[in-house]
């Protein structure tokens, strides 16, 4: 096969409960290694973690491909400059962005703005060998789904090439989701069919964005359609978590707020097999990885009680086992 592709997991997820304490860097490498089902760790530690890293990297003999964190343009501009550098002291060549709506001081972003920022921070980064990936991510500007092409045309425009993180989670818990959808007042479209969610459907959104070849790095966190919200996480207003976790693989009795079908994931995979499909058949296809990343936060396994790293674990190897069956 012409294209090489690495699966990963995200700090984050190398835990085993939200209720568990902190595993220092030396700890999760020696899970993720012993695990034998990954070949990367993504993670942007804080300066004063670095070394950390860096020991754990030669330790373990595993390397930091991607790391990731979230920006406020206005404010955060130089945070993120400081992370494109650590990537690149971390050996990684991937930087996952995501970016809020709306600039520090309120305003909204413009798909030129968003562009424009897109390609400074690529010029920045393109001499320390790390790519910036705005990523597809609720809460960001990209929750409005009909925004990337048009940023992306105007990134294309300038004559770079525009590069995503793929976490269609985001689009699949959407579907079937009226809720969901009047969150950026995408339900018009997506009744109309103007927005396709369902990537049985020729023309749906995850298709548009694989095949224009946006995606370079990808998140791997399973959902469903209208997924069971997190019940077990309400907030301080009693309302529950945003149900963008569905377990890989059936928790056992107990370690779950929901029942557990295996159908439901098969619209999830399909995406997964798509970018697949398209990453072995075309040369010119950006991808390098993809990180797993079922997490233990509030819209996703905080409280639950199935292990938040084996579900990872289960995720990884089946992708990887759908990789090498199209070789």
């Amino acid at each position: 096969m012409a294209n090489a592709l690495y699966f990963g997991v995200t700090g984050s997820s190398v835990c085993h409960h939200s209720f568990d304490e902190p595993l220092d860097a030396d700890t999760q490498f020696g899970m993720v290694k012993e695990s034998g089902a990954f070949d990367y760790f993504d993670k942007t530690p804080a300066e004063h973690e670095i070394a950390d890293y860096l020991a754990a990297i030669e330790k373990h003999d595993l390397p930091m491909r991607s790391g990731g964190w979230f920006y406020a343009l206005g404010a955060d501009e130089e945070l993120l400059r400081t992370h494109l550098r650590t990537a690149s002291v971390l050996g990684s060549n991937a930087q996952n962005v995501q970016i809020a709506p709306n600039r520090s001081d309120g305003t909204p972003l413009t798909d030129q703005d968003l562009a424009d920022a897109y390609c400074d921070f690529y010029e920045f980064s393109r001499p320390l060998g790390v790519d910036p990936c705005f990523e597809i991510h609720v809460n960001m500007w990209s929750e409005d789904f009909r925004r990337v092409v048009p940023v992306g045309d105007l990134v294309e425009k300038r004559g770079l090439p525009f590069h995503i993180t793929l976490d269609h989670s985001h689009v699949i818990f959407k579907m079937d989701n009226p809720e969901e959808q009047e969150i950026f007042d995408i339900r018009p479209d997506v009744e109309s069919g103007a927005l396709i969610l369902d990537p049985y459907t020729p023309g749906n959104i995850s298709e548009q964005w694989i095949e224009r070849g946006f995606v370079r790095h990808a998140h791997a966190r399973a959902a469903v359609p209208n997924g069971p919200k997190n019940v077990w996480a309400p907030d301080a207003n009693g309302t529950p978590g945003r149900g963008i976790q569905y377990p890989f693989v059936e928790p056992g009795p107990g370690e779950w707020h929901s029942e557990w079908d295996a159908e439901k994931l098969e619209p999830w995979k399909e995406v997964i097999r798509m970018l697949l499909r398209y990453h072995a058949a075309d040369e010119k296809s950006t991808l390098q990885q993809i990180s797993t990343e079922f997490i233990p936060f509030q819209d996703y396994g905080e409280n639950a009680k199935y292990s938040i790293f084996e579900q990872n674990v289960a995720c990884a190897r089946w992708m990887r086992e759908t990789w090498q069956s199209l070789a």
